[in-house]
């Protein structure tokens, strides 16, 4: 319980914290980034297939 108090009540804790929530929304911020890349370049091949323009 004490180390739960000193993570939300101490400058270090905190500190702690905020790095935590930001590397955790730089992490979805990039999973979502690259999902959507593999998503057009994968709906461009699909396309450039269908009309036979694919290498």
């Amino acid at each position: 319980m004490q180390a739960l108090t000193d993570f939300l009540t101490t400058d270090y804790g905190l500190m702690s914290l905020a790095g935590l929530l930001f590397m955790f929304g730089m992490l979805g911020y990039i999973a979502w980034y690259v999902a959507q890349h593999v998503k057009q370049d994968t709906e461009r091949h699909d396309r450039e297939v269908r009309e036979g323009r694919a290498h």
